[in-house]
């Protein structure tokens, strides 16, 4: 029997209460009930300062960004999920990805990954996704051609944190699914 599909998976937000952070509770739920293995981590263990040469020639990677590294390294790929800032990804976000790249080997490249939104918009965070794309596949990420984007996110969940609406949790269940069958294929 094959090992299961070792996940990371984190909510690009350092808001408590972040829909970002409860649309990915529910996916990493979905996905370990297909099967597979996954390391649910925080973004503030990620805190990076702004990335500047200067301090790395000086000092090296910041523990956030190695840590980040440490446990991109360790998974097959990676569920993220996104808030939109101004139609865009989030500046903290971007950061992150600033510092991962200037490592060697590169922790993303070779990697797979889905990408989420929830967003209290009528698109769910889809324009802030679209601009996600741009650096993860730049670096070498394989990603999901399909993106979840959970619409009107403030109405989106049961108090429990499960997905409000059948026809929502099944959207999201067959996406991640064919996910990790991509993914299953892309880590054999």
């Amino acid at each position: 029997m094959l090992r299961p599909l070792r996940l990371l998976a984190f909510a690009a937000s350092l808001r408590r209460d972040s829909w970002n952070k409860k649309l990915l509770a529910c996916a990493a739920n979905a996905a370990r009930a297909d099967g597979a293995d996954i390391d649910h981590a925080e973004f503030a263990e990620f805190d990076t300062p702004l990335y500047n040469a200067d301090l790395q020639e000086s000092g090296g990677f910041p523990p956030g960004a190695q840590e980040f590294a440490r446990r991109v390294v360790a998974a097959d790929g990676f569920l993220l999920a996104s808030p939109e800032y101004n139609f865009s990804l989030p500046g903290t976000l971007k950061n992150l990805l600033d510092w991962a790249s200037r490592m060697r080997p590169m922790p993303l490249r070779g990697k797979h990954g889905m990408l989420l939104a929830a967003s209290t918009s009528l698109v769910g965070g889809i324009r802030g996704l679209w601009q996600l794309r741009i650096p993860l596949e730049g670096l070498g990420v394989t990603l999901y051609p399909d993106m979840f984007a959970l619409a009107q996110a403030h109405q989106a969940f049961e108090p429990d944190g499960r997905l409000r609406g059948r026809e929502v949790e099944e959207r999201l269940r067959k996406q991640l699914h064919g996910y990790l069958e991509m993914g299953r294929r892309l880590s054999s």
